[in-house]
């Protein structure tokens, strides 16, 4: 079977996915085009306001779509072989990942535009709303440290990390400019006929201009690293410094001065990128009559060391096929500009198994690979780009260039957002307010993750990337634990979010589980031990939530009073 065959294969079944499940989801929270949502009963023009479905599911896929879906398929099917891990993006996507998005966008919408956090402390207890959120907080520590380290890798890796590292300052200053320009009124139109151009006559122009980081030994020297190996951390050391500096701005700066216009542009990026994937995968080769053949392992092994392909495949693929941070998205933003409880399903349904199809064009760039190939996802998913773009004639240069500065530009897309939403949870935890309250939840939020990026001396984003998607998926099954206490509590079938949620559970428990016994072991390094204590603590709060939700829903099918106090 070509890679061609395939691609369409799961295009259709997400088609079909689409249109048969979707309407039974549909049907089971009985939507219900006639009713209020809060996008009409609270309208103010700035945070509540009805939007159409299609502009509504653009905005909300790209807020969604950044660099997960890319490096978690790269690193599974690296590590497993491509035919476990596109199982689990088609299937995870269709029946977990797309139900959680849905689910937890009706949620909040039945519950007044409120957040997942809010819905927990409704139908649960006001103990747990804190240890959500604080969950939530703690989990948004390991996005920023596995997206800063794979960034500063990706700007010192190569022949073509410093020209990256060079278009990247440049668009953050075009985004700032273009921020500018649209508080001053700039239409979209004249803005995207504007700055798009300037966007990638960027990607050409920065490999023009490299920047290399300067080699700080401040740093100092770990034990067994001298030479190239000790300049490169040196290096890397800086451009992460560098970005979490970006990161600390991103968080207190006006939205309209940064992460709203960066967003604006890096949509771009995003859309051209799955053109770019899916015009090279399916009609390159009807053009050309020239395909691409599947030269990768369909199946590698069962994992070695302690990573075992289960539970490791389902946490490493975590924003392919499920992804808790979206439903942070869903009842942050997106359930605040509903139009009618219909769009739900192109929205929430639809939107996910978009990113599904992102996360099967980053496997195709596995697939395509020699045997016993190496590298970090940036690198094989810039040349899987470039390989694919070869058909119509594009210079390999100007493609590894594009492609490295999406992927960097996608994990941006992250990390302003997580750091952002970081500091907001902090204050509201801490209950600090003012500008004093923004500065230092920015600083708390930012300071664990630069701990341990600057203590480790490896590949610190294998390790990281494992946490990060075993808590951003622990989250997605707690965010689903919530919604099926709710759907209980209403006497409403839950079958359709329970499942999902009890496999998420399990999965993600035991991931943590292998973490702690891994680094609780004598001659463990100590990224893996940092690891195992973070993992030993979300543990504990999954399992308190649990817990809490057991005991509200007992209350509730009892009659003992209200459900929503402890």
């Amino acid at each position: 079977m070509s890679l061609t065959v395939i691609a369409i294969v799961v295009l259709a079944a997400f088609g079909t996915a689409y249109l048969v499940y979707g309407r039974i989801l549909a049907r089971g929270f009985k939507l219900d085009d006639a009713a209020t949502t809060p996008a009409h009963e609270m309208n103010d023009g700035v945070d509540y306001a009805p939007t159409a479905p299609g502009m509504l599911a653009a905005q909300h896929f790209s807020a969604i779509t950044a660099a997960g879906p890319i490096v978690g398929p790269i690193f599974a099917g690296m590590m497993f072989g491509w035919l476990p891990a596109l199982l689990w993006i088609v299937l995870g996507c269709i029946f977990i990942g797309a139900v959680h998005d849905f689910s937890a966008l009706v949620a909040s919408v039945r519950h007044k535009a409120r957040s997942v956090a809010e819905v927990m402390r409704e139908h649960t207890s006001g103990r747990a709303f804190y240890v959500f959120l604080t969950f939530i907080w703690l989990s948004l520590m390991y996005v920023i440290v596995a997206f800063t380290d794979l960034t500063a890798r990706a700007f010192v890796s190569d022949s073509y990390g410093p020209g990256v590292a060079s278009s990247s300052g440049m668009y953050l200053l075009l985004a700032f400019i273009l921020g500018v320009a649209f508080k001053y009124k700039l239409p979209s139109v004249p803005a995207t006929l504007i700055f798009v151009p300037i966007l990638f006559f960027i990607v050409w122009f920065g490999q023009k201009i490299p920047v290399t980081a300067p080699d700080l030994a401040v740093f100092g020297a770990p034990a067994g690293l001298a030479g190239d190996k000790l300049s490169f951390l040196h290096r890397h050391h800086f451009w992460e410094l560098a970005i979490l500096c970006y990161c600390a701005l991103a968080s207190v700066v006006p939205l309209w001065a940064l992460l709203q216009p960066r967003g604006f542009l890096g949509g771009w990026f995003l859309y051209v990128a799955i053109v770019a994937g899916l015009l090279g995968i399916i009609v390159g080769p009807l053009v050309f009559t020239t395909g691409f053949s599947i030269t990768w392992p369909a199946f590698v092994g069962w994992g070695s060391g302690a990573k075992f392909l289960f539970p490791f495949l389902f946490v490493t693929i975590a924003c392919g096929a499920c992804s808790g941070f979206h439903g942070i998205v869903c009842s942050g933003t997106t359930s605040k500009q509903i139009d009618r409880e219909g769009h739900a399903r192109p929205v929430g349904y639809g939107a996910m198994l978009g990113e599904g199809v992102v996360a099967v064009i980053s496997l195709a760039t596995v697939m395509v690979l020699a045997p016993g190939t190496k590298g970090a996802p940036d690198d094989i998913y810039a040349r899987g780009i470039a390989n694919f773009l070869r058909l119509f004639r594009i210079p390999t240069d100007f493609a590894i260039s594009f492609g490295t500065l999406a992927f960097a530009t996608f994990i941006f897309d992250t990390l302003d957002v997580c750091t952002r939403l970081g500091r907001q949870i902090f204050t509201e935890l801490s209950g600090m307010k003012g500008h004093t309250g923004r500065i230092i939840g920015t600083v708390f939020t930012l300071a664990i993750p630069g701990y341990f990026l600057m203590t480790a001396t490896g590949e610190a984003w294998k390790t990281y990337w494992l946490v990060f998607g075993t808590s951003n998926q622990l989250l997605a099954g707690l965010t689903l634990l919530g919604i099926t206490v709710w759907l209980l509590q209403s006497k409403k079938r839950a079958w359709f979010v329970g499942l999902p949620m009890v496999f998420l559970i399990i999965t993600t428990m035991t991931s943590l589980v292998l973490f702690m016994k891994e680094g609780f072991t004598a001659g463990a390094s100590l990224q893996t031990k940092q690891a195992a204590v973070v993992a030993a603590v979300l543990f504990v709060l999954a399992a308190w939530l649990v817990v809490e939700a057991i005991l509200a829903t007992k209350r509730a099918y009892a009659g003992s009073g209200d459900p929503q106090h402890a």
